[in-house]
């Protein structure tokens, strides 16, 4: 595999190639290492990049499989982490200036579990600050940008994780998602992205951003690569306040048993009437429940609470949740915020504890409420969001003003899965939004899956213009 040649192997067929010994550890690193120096200055999806690490992890990753063969899917192959993710001995910037040479003693436990599966870290992916406020010039990092067309974003916060698996740099990240950032950069940059079922995944050693609401989780090119990231990641963690006590267990068993006869609601009133889809959204959902049907599935209208209430509920409790995060340094050191995030964390100040304490009821009552519509469907389907517009600064008040049909699984803690679902007339990937029932993120993935191989859309990758190498060293 030359350094110019797209890397765009899946996880799955890595690993399988792998264990044949027909490909080796470390010349697909090195080709992502060599296509990253021929790249990656259009998009800035890497921070950091940890090139001698990762061709030494990729040698000692060799000589174990030749001897002893692979201990996991994901031995000898390499992944990224968004920059709020903490590893040892490397910085971990979070993109702020206030962060600007933290080294963390210790890695997440994220971290440890893809290091102890035998996976190989090739550096730090871009991030809003703090997985908040962006996108951001005025920030450590200028802000990613997405493979398909370097003038549109990748979405955020797991911004550069998005935009590094799309572009090829990367076949596996983790992100995280608090209201919408894994399934959005997923969505943005045409690629799979799952924020599990709350708790699923242990927080320990991610940067918080809203307790209540942050979740950790996969991003990679398809279904089946994220079924495989999920398996090595998921686990309880006592020592996370949020974790589940649940098994652990193989995310890929079952993945091919396919969907005929799930039940699949589709939240027609927050499509139609509170956040209506554009003409060309529109058509590209319909045109997915299409292959549902197809594929043995029931569509059914279902009627939740109003969208609008998950989205009140989450911003109240996740801005006063932000405020007791960054309080110290908001009142001592201002000035080394970026503006959006600076903006945000303010508001969280002005939020009672009245009002605090209210949307946690309202949230528990919607919760309950999400959960009795899963009583009656086994998924939910609707559009992760409009394709990704043009990378340019947006009002710091779009947080408190926007509509998201990501945040109500993140109040619910429901598993929800961003696809590809075809290309905008533009060129830009559509998405397509898979939610389950709780720890039920299996189905999530088998649907996911299903879909991914009764349509085209994997088959098709940005084309970036390559750039004269430099070597990294």
């Amino acid at each position: 595999m030359s350094g110019l040649e797209p890397p765009f192997i899946t996880i799955a067929e890595a690993s399988r190639r792998i264990a044949r010994r027909e490909l080796s550890p470390v010349e697909l690193t090195e080709a992502y290492l060599q296509r990253i120096a021929a790249v990656d200055d259009q998009l800035m999806s890497f921070v950091t990049l940890t090139a001698e690490l990762a061709r030494q992890r990729a040698r000692a990753a060799e000589a174990e499989i030749m001897r002893d063969g692979p201990r996991s899917p994901l031995h000898g192959i390499a992944y990224c982490l968004k920059d709020i993710i903490e590893t040892a001995g490397i910085r971990t910037t979070a993109q702020s200036r206030l962060l600007a040479d933290h080294v963390p003693s210790k890695d997440a436990v994220v971290a440890q579990k893809l290091a102890a599966a035998g996976g190989i870290l090739l550096g730090k992916t871009a991030t809003w600050e703090f997985a908040h406020g962006g996108p951001s010039w005025d920030v450590l990092f200028p802000p990613a940008r997405n493979p398909w067309n370097t003038d549109h974003h990748p979405a955020g916060s797991s911004s550069g994780s998005g935009a590094a698996v799309a572009a090829g740099l990367a076949p596996a990240t983790i992100g995280s998602d608090t209201g919408g950032s894994i399934r959005g950069p997923a969505a943005a940059c045409g690629i799979a992205g799952l924020k599990p079922t709350y708790g699923l995944v242990s927080r320990r050693g991610v940067l918080p951003n809203c307790f209540s609401h942050d979740h950790v989780g996969p991003l990679a090119w398809t279904s089946e690569d994220v079924a495989i990231l999920l398996s090595i990641v998921a686990g309880h963690d006592p020592a996370d306040p949020g974790s589940a006590d649940v098994p652990a267990k193989d995310y890929t068993a079952g993945l091919d048993a396919g969907i005929a006869g799930l039940v699949v609601g589709v939240p027609w009133r927050w499509l139609e009437e509170e956040a209506p889809l554009t003409p060309e959204t529109r058509s590209g959902f319909d045109a997915a429940l299409e292959v549902f049907r197809g594929l043995g599935a029931e569509i059914r209208a279902v009627e939740p609470p109003p969208m609008q209430a998950f989205n009140d509920a989450k911003k109240i409790i996740a801005m006063a949740e932000l405020y007791s995060i960054h309080e110290k340094d908001l009142k001592t050191r201002p000035e080394l915020f970026g503006d959006s995030l600076r903006y945000r964390i303010i508001a969280g100040s002005l939020i009672r504890a009245e009002d605090y304490v209210q949307a946690m009821r309202v949230r528990r009552d919607l919760a309950i409420a999400l959960q009795q519509i899963f009583a009656t469907v086994d998924l939910m389907l609707l559009p992760t969001g409009e394709p990704a517009g043009k990378l340019e600064p947006v009002p710091h008040s779009s947080l408190f003003t926007g509509a998201s049909y990501t945040t109500p699984f993140n109040v619910g803690g429901n598993p929800a899965l961003s696809v590809c679902s075809g290309f905008a007339g533009n060129g830009m990937p559509q998405s397509l939004q898979i939610a389950g029932r709780l720890f039920e993120d299996a189905v999530v993935l088998r649907a996911g899956h299903a879909y991914e191989k009764a349509t085209p859309w994997r088959d098709r990758r940005p084309v970036l213009n390559l750039q004269p190498q430099h070597t990294i060293a």
